[in-house]
């Protein structure tokens, strides 16, 4: 009875010194300790036909969990990022939404994909009830209740794009050229609906698949159609290179309109795109001080590593940022809540302001631009606030 007795004084005793101790530590101090960092995963291709420009998507998302983790955090949390290798294809999106949700235990999901990966991945992130903010330009309507987009669809650049080679490059018979699969389909059926509005005639239409990289068949059907003027929607990086070089050494001179180029990738090929005209909705040359302030600090942070940031990889910076907002606003990370609270969300960044609306996406400033004969891009005209249009009326 004794050794009964002695030991509960001896666990009261240790109880009421925890006690004492934990009050003479400040509460932030213990519950910092206790706060896991939040994390966002970043399937992303690091291999395959995104590779030009996914290590540009990585170096924002990097930039700007490490401003919003040097001030505090989100609710006392740091963000951690975990890029993840998609291999720019749905079989490796599968892996890496998985190893995301399952191995890392990610609370959101964002980043710029392929469209392919995206259809892959976007299932995989509803049924885990895990947020997905898709950060890359596409063919448009992939709804779901979880899935958010902060980038442009083909009802904001594809009629500025049709409307000034239509005016200004007296271009009426066109011929379209894509990559076949989703998004190169999906942007040449939005471009051959408004050339059609337009007055315009298509005189032939060719896709290519993913991972051939010889374009000289088509090219060979565009110097037998003589159109006007070209438009086309390649996948991202490599294959708009490669489309552009090989359209170049045939030594045709048509006016030519890209729905898939970006700046980095441009750059990357050189003098290879040198008069292509295309729209978006980010640029290195926007004259606004929120961009300057996010190109000094990328600058500062990658040095000569740094690749130029361009309309595939700027809106991963807002994303990162927009969630943040949304999950202090809420004060969860509660997917629920979080889907409610996301589109009340105003970030003002190097695009502009953005919120993305009740139907998950957002209107966006859009440019016109023109690549140069050294590969860089200058900005020619704005369209101002572009709407992105009737997208997901189900959601709500």
């Amino acid at each position: 009875m004794r050794e009964r007795w002695t030991d509960h004084r001896a666990r009261s005793l240790a109880t009421l010194l925890v006690v004492l101790m934990t009050a003479m530590v400040p509460a932030g101090a213990v519950q910092s300790q206790d706060k896991k960092p939040i994390v966002i995963a970043v399937p992303v291709g690091l291999s395959g036909v995104n590779s030009v420009v996914a290590p540009a998507v990585v170096q924002s998302g990097e930039l700007a969990v490490e401003e919003i983790n040097a001030k505090g955090g989100v609710l006392g949390r740091k963000l951690q990022l975990v890029p993840l290798d998609d291999e720019s294809g749905p079989a490796g999106a599968v892996k890496a939404f998985n190893t995301a949700i399952h191995q890392h235990k990610a609370d959101t999901i964002i980043t710029m994909e392929t469209s392919a990966a995206r259809n892959a991945g976007a299932p995989i992130a509803e049924r885990a009830k895990t947020l997905f903010i898709y950060t890359s330009f596409y063919e448009g309507r992939a709804c779901g209740k979880t899935l958010f987009v902060n980038a442009w669809v083909p009802e904001q650049v594809v009629p500025p794009l049709v409307k000034f080679m239509t005016d200004e490059k007296k271009v009426k018979k066109w011929f379209a050229v894509g990559s076949d699969y989703a998004f190169g389909r999906g942007m040449i059926e939005a471009a051959k609906n408004t050339i059609k509005g337009a007055g315009g005639t298509i005189l032939g239409e060719e896709y290519q698949p993913l991972q051939q990289s010889d374009w000289t068949t088509i090219i060979s059907k565009i110097r037998a159609a003589n159109p006007d003027g070209i438009i086309y929607s390649t996948s991202g990086g490599g294959p708009n290179i490669d489309f552009m070089k090989q359209f170049k050494a045939a030594g045709l001179k048509m006016p030519v309109g890209s729905l898939s180029i970006d700046e980095l990738t441009a750059e990357a090929g050189g003098n290879a795109a040198e008069g292509v005209y295309y729209t978006g909705d980010y640029f290195t040359g926007l004259d606004n001080p929120e961009n300057k302030k996010f190109l000094d600090a990328m600058k500062k942070k990658f040095g000569a590593g740094l690749k130029t940031p361009n309309s595939l990889s700027e809106p991963e910076y807002d994303g990162v940022y927009a969630y943040a907002m949304a999950v202090e606003k809420a004060g969860t990370t509660d997917v629920d809540k979080l889907v409610q609270t996301l589109p009340t969300i105003v970030f003002k960044g190097p695009r502009g302001q953005v919120q993305m609306n009740k139907q998950h996406h957002a209107p966006l400033p859009v440019y016109l631009a023109q690549v140069q004969a050294d590969g860089k891009t200058k900005v020619l005209k704005s369209f101002g606030l572009v709407d992105p249009g009737n997208q997901c009326p189900n959601l709500k």
